[in-house]
């Protein structure tokens, strides 16, 4: 544990010294691609295409919510261990502009082809679950904000070929903290909090299996 403790302190060191060369050599005319090497690869993968469920994909996210979600780390309204960990450090050098080139960049790469990480059973019930909302619940079904195809939109995320473990994480935090849902700031993870308590820990996994089986579209 203490070497996994110190790796992650030495990732975060080289993702911070990246963001700081970025700035050095950019300006708004700098492709997004070249941000994403300098700032994002080691932890999201090139291309965006993480190789670690520890970090999300960022290939094919939709860019309004990629901006979104880097000014909410950048600001701190977005506290969850990610924020605090690393996204912090990283985005708190990030200008308007390399932001904005780094969401467009990723929006327009495409999410490598992965393993199919859930079971079959596990998919069949996750997909009941996105497109009806929780049996026996009075909740919102995952289809109405996130898209037929968990393609997403301006406001919520693409959750196709995302992570099982990061989607799982994610569902938890909203389940059983406050760290995404502050009403002043993030008003859409209000309504998160709200479908995530309608799901148990086995409802969470399959809806989290259903969505990576659906990879990028």
């Amino acid at each position: 544990m203490p070497y996994l403790a110190g790796a992650a302190l030495a990732m975060l060191g080289v993702g911070c010294a990246n963001v700081e060369r970025s700035r050095n050599v950019a300006d708004p005319a700098v492709p997004g691609a070249v941000l994403a090497q300098q700032v994002c690869s080691m932890c999201h993968g090139a291309g965006g295409s993480a190789e670690s469920p520890n970090f999300p994909n960022l290939a094919g996210q939709n860019a309004p919510y990629v901006v979104n979600q880097l000014k909410n780390f950048r600001s701190h309204n977005r506290r969850d261990p990610a924020g605090y960990e690393y996204m912090w450090g990283l985005s708190r050098s990030l200008s308007d502009d390399q932001i904005d080139a780094l969401a467009a960049y990723f929006s327009a790469t495409r999410l490598k082809p992965q393993v199919i990480e859930g079971t079959a059973s596990q998919i069949a019930a996750g997909a009941a679950i996105f497109r009806n909302g929780a049996p026996g619940k009075d909740s919102q079904a995952c289809v109405a904000c996130h898209g037929e195809k968990a393609e997403g939109n301006t406001i919520f995320p693409r959750l196709a070929g995302q992570h099982m473990d990061y989607l799982i994480k994610q569902l938890t935090i909203f389940q059983r903290t406050d760290e995404r849902s502050d009403p002043s700031t993030m008003p859409t993870g209000m309504l998160m909090k709200g479908v995530a308590h309608s799901l148990d820990d086995k409802q969470i996994v399959e809806v989290a299996a259903y969505a990576q089986s659906l990879r990028s579209q």
